[in-house]
């Protein structure tokens, strides 16, 4: 039984962090395990041939014009725990945020029928976004975090999922912390291996992840040996960093280092290690960050509301360090990667222009330091598959077939042809809505 599938339209991938790649009719030829096998160009002399053969076979999903194929978006960055309260209270001071709607909202998931509900919603909300893979923070308790884990692999989505770790009883409310800090360090040991157990039951597979909270939240005797666990299992690992003033203070108060600093110490840093946020980092940091492969989880729009600065973006990728774009719900509204593209763009222009109007224009801003779409276009997506050492991102050859089919003829104007491909594409990310996604595909299956 001929078992692959092959899917024939226009695509857009980017092929480095400046340039996208425009594939005109082309022939994505996809495997039995879901990874593209070939790409043809309507040029390629096999290209007919190996068409016809898909055709033959009733294997061949033909795009109309008016459809385009984009990769799959990574979010490295979303509390799915935090899912309900998106669109909440995010005038108030981060520390009241926290303590009045977070905090008391992440202690209700030990009740598994309210988890399932909402991390059911959560899934299919970003997927309904063209994210095809998403990095989870869940909650202290281990179940329910388990139950988020296994939903990913049910609903289709390629799901990273970490038991959030927070055990220091004088930073944290009791209502929402581990126990101790070695039961803080077993539960964990005991989610990491009962998802690896499942881990390849699902095509597109599903990932255990070491979160601790962020160093504020953890005790040294608990860093210690979650670092340890790091070396162990060789997994990813997610945790805020130099996310605000106060949390870069806090850390340099307490070791007179960094917070990069201070997670390398403890063993956190390796080639799978995202860093949620991250605008204040010192050249040092960067360096650091760069020479261990980590990644950077850009939050352009919780940054606005919480971070105290804007991350200088292009500055920090030409330094050497990777990033990936990030939804951070609920300290950023919108469950869509397109949202979050859109404000890293405005963010960087605000950053390189300045925002003081009784300053010179020319001592306003931080020079150089706008990106374009393009540049977060590759964050979203081959960012995002670097930062997680994944095959995902691109449309080519050994790469997971991860694709969102946009239809274009809903909320985008196309009266005329523009001057060139990438203009649509800008138009795409700029403009589109769930519901100009058609479909979505993860891993060759089609999930939306």
């Amino acid at each position: 039984m001929f078992k692959k599938i092959a899917v024939q339209g226009n695509a857009f991938y980017s092929e480095n962090f400046d340039n996208v790649k425009y594939i005109k009719n082309g022939l994505f030829c996809i495997d039995e395990k879901g990874f593209i096998e070939d790409v043809y160009n309507k040029t390629d002399k096999n290209y007919e041939f190996v068409r016809e053969k898909y055709l033959k076979h009733g294997k061949l999903k033909i795009l109309s014009k008016s459809e385009v194929i984009l990769p799959g978006f990574v979010d490295l960055h979303n509390h799915a725990s935090q899912w309900p309260q998106a669109g909440t209270a995010l005038d108030k001071p981060l520390e009241d945020w926290l303590g009045e709607y977070t905090f008391p909202l992440e202690s209700k998931y030990k009740n598994l029928d309210f988890a399932n509900e909402v991390y059911t919603d959560i899934i299919n909300a970003t997927l309904s976004y063209g994210t095809t893979t998403a990095l989870y923070f869940a909650t202290v308790d281990r179940e329910p975090s388990v139950l988020l884990a296994r939903l990913c692999g049910e609903i289709g989505q390629r799901g990273l999922v970490g038991k959030v770790v927070m055990d220091d009883h004088v930073a944290n409310p009791e209502f929402c912390r581990d126990v101790s800090s070695i039961e803080a360090v077993k539960e964990t040991e005991k989610f990491i291996e009962e998802v690896l157990k499942f881990k390849d039951t699902y095509k597109q597979k599903i990932y255990p992840v070491i979160t601790p909270r962020f160093i504020p939240s953890c005790t040294d005797k608990c860093l210690k040996e979650l670092g340890k666990i790091v070396n162990k299992y060789n997994i990813h690992v997610q945790t805020h960093c130099s996310e605000s003033d106060w949390e870069h203070g806090f850390v340099k108060e307490k070791y007179g280092i960094s917070d990069t600093e201070a997670l390398d110490r403890f063993g956190f840093l390796t080639n799978k290690t995202i860093l949620a946020h991250a605008p204040f980092l010192s050249d040092d940091d960067l360096k650091i960050i760069s020479k261990r492969k980590s990644s950077i989880a850009h939050c352009p729009i919780s940054n606005a509301y919480f971070a105290n600065s804007v991350l200088p973006f292009k500055d920090f990728y030409t330094k050497g360090v990777n990033i990936g774009m990030a939804t951070d719900i609920s300290g950023g509204y919108s469950p869509s990667i397109y949202s979050a593209i859109r404000q890293s763009v405005i963010s960087s222009r605000m950053l390189n222009e300045g925002v003081n109007p009784s300053l010179q224009f020319d001592k306003r801003g931080r020079a150089n330091s706008a990106i374009t779409l393009n540049n977060a276009f590759y964050s979203a997506t081959v960012g995002g598959g670097i930062a997680l050492d994944l095959p995902i991102g691109k449309f080519e050859k050994g790469y997971a077939f991860d694709a969102q089919i946009i239809d274009l003829t809903k909320n985008i104007p196309t009266y005329y042809p523009e001057k060139n491909e990438t203009d649509l594409l800008h138009k795409i990310l700029l403009l589109s809505e769930s519901n100009n996604i058609k479909e979505v595909w993860v891993q060759g299956d089609r999930v939306k």
